[in-house]
């Protein structure tokens, strides 16, 4: 750093989710509910997927990733919401925002790569459900999963260490409820554009690649259901990649709009709102929509409840 009076920002203050002090205590209470409520139903996917043979197969251990990453992916940022709420100043070490950064990214990268897997195993079931249990054995969907999550962590270090040498000499508030790119950049000594473009490209690289190979694995998987005679086989085809859709239409429309787009000023109130969909609602969604939607997973609970 160049400047006599210029220090480095060794703490970020962020703003959260602004609400009046009525307001503050029953927003404090949905997200603790809705914590809870994603720790307890994604931890029992993943305990009803490893405790029964039956739902040992290359969907369900996928989907008990997909919890898992859900569990951690909202770890990053709820506690720290939820104890921003209680706090007058709700600040973060700098150390601190960069470490949250790392880690939600690297879970939202393996989101990415898990939905395009579970998009590849949809593929394979419906177009080429003869030579299935060869293409996608238990131990391929394994290799497929740990793939996932060791990519998804290298590929978030890149960002980190551009973001990380960036000089921060004040101001050091943060508007968001958490450490984003995009509020990072905005608050760097230096606006560094070949950076800002790097990053876009970088991360709309990771985006495009994932949404592109899902959408053509369901662009493949419409084609072979439109060819089947029967409404009643038509309908039990699409109903075992439905649930899949929905969550990779959700998510991908989300991180599309945060992350791909261009640079300058953005209604904060708005990337707030979508951003706390993505990162709250949708981890809380996931389970739900699996469950309620799969006849397997209903018929193994339906049967421990009878127990």
């Amino acid at each position: 750093m160049q400047g006599g009076n210029q220090t480095y920002v060794k703490e970020f203050i962020l703003h959260g989710i602004t609400v009046n002090g009525g307001a503050q205590s029953i927003l404090f209470t949905l997200l603790l509910v809705t914590y809870t409520l994603t720790l307890t139903s994604n931890i029992s996917i993943i305990m009803l997927v490893w405790s029964n043979t039956s739902l040992q197969k290359p969907m369900y251990i996928l989907l008990s990733n997909l919890s898992f990453v859900e569990i951690w992916y909202t770890t990053t940022t709820i506690p720290k919401m939820l104890s921003g709420l209680l706090s007058r100043i709700n600040s973060i070490s700098f150390k601190g925002c960069i470490t949250q950064f790392y880690f939600f990214f690297s879970c939202g990268a393996t989101e990415h790569f898990l939905l395009s897997v579970m998009g590849y195993d949809r593929y394979l079931a419906i177009c080429h459900p003869l030579h299935y249990n060869v293409l996608m054995s238990t131990k391929k969907c394994c290799f497929f999963a740990a793939s996932c999550w060791v990519g998804a962590f290298l590929w978030s270090l890149f960002p980190i260490i551009l973001i990380s040498k960036l000089p921060f000499c004040g101001p050091n508030n943060i508007n968001h409820f958490l450490c984003d790119p995009g509020p990072l950049l905005e608050l760097s000594c230096v606006r560094d554009y070949s950076t800002e473009v790097v990053l876009t490209v970088y991360i709309s690289l990771l985006i495009f690649s994932n949404a592109s190979f899902t959408f053509i694995s369901y662009a493949f998987i419409i084609r072979t259901i439109l060819r089947i005679r029967s409404s009643s086989g038509r309908r039990k085809a699409f109903s075992t990649c439905a649930s899949h859709l929905i969550v990779v239409s959700l998510f991908f429309g989300c991180v599309m709009y945060m992350y791909i787009r261009p640079s300058g000023n953005h209604p904060f109130p708005i990337d707030k709102v979508i951003a706390v969909f993505y990162t709250v609602l949708i981890p809380l969604l996931n389970p739900v929509i699996y469950t309620l939607r799969n006849k397997e997973v209903l018929k193994v609970v339906k049967k421990m409840i009878r127990l």
